[in-house]
């Protein structure tokens, strides 16, 4: 009873004996999921955030348990590198006129105690999300450094209260970034 039209592929299938449509609706799905979670298995193993179970291990040749994470702690590659946890920004003013203001910091070394120069700020924002504002922001406009160590930013504070300045920079001969958010009041 089958006319030799476009559907007749469509029509077979819909009739096909064992489940058709439902059969191929199961299979995808299954296929969707088990390749969700080789992914995910594969991508936490990478990152070292999970571990293989010392069970598992235990029946793998020698030859190949040096290939699979370690169990216990993760890389030190993972998180921020211990190197840049002794870097911290600081203000020189935490409390500035409301306005126009040039807003100054420091990057310290807090192991040496001294200013580090030459680092990169690529990121920055200024908010007033400690006053319950987060959406209420003023544009930085980077300016040069009167010494070495210090970085400037010009800005408007439109209004008197608490600001928050977010900060981001690279460290010369250091991996990873130094990231901040520092607070600051402005007055009238």
């Amino acid at each position: 009873m089958h006319q030799n039209t476009p559907f007749r592929d469509f029509e077979e299938f819909e009739t096909a004996p064992g489940g058709g449509r439902a059969r191929w609706i199961v299979g995808i799905a299954l296929f969707a999921t088990m390749l969700l979670a080789a992914v995910g298995l594969g991508y936490g193993l990478g990152r070292g955030t999970w571990a293989v179970p010392t069970s598992i291990t235990a029946h793998v040749p020698a030859a190949l348990v040096g290939w699979l994470p370690a169990s216990g702690a993760a890389p030190a590659s993972a998180g921020t590198p211990v190197a840049l946890k002794d870097y911290a920004f600081e203000l020189t003013e935490a409390r500035v006129k409301q306005g126009e203001a040039v807003l100054t910091v420091r990057l310290v070394n807090k192991s040496t105690g001294k200013s580090v120069a030459d680092a990169v700020v690529f990121a920055h924002r200024l908010d007033m999300a400690p006053a319950g504002m987060p959406t209420m922001t003023t544009e930085l406009e980077p300016q040069p450094a009167t010494e070495p160590g210090l970085y400037r930013f010009k800005t408007d504070l439109t209004m008197a209260g608490d600001w928050q300045l977010s900060l981001a920079a690279k460290v010369q001969g250091q991996i990873g970034t130094v990231q901040t958010k520092l607070a600051l009041k402005a007055v009238r």
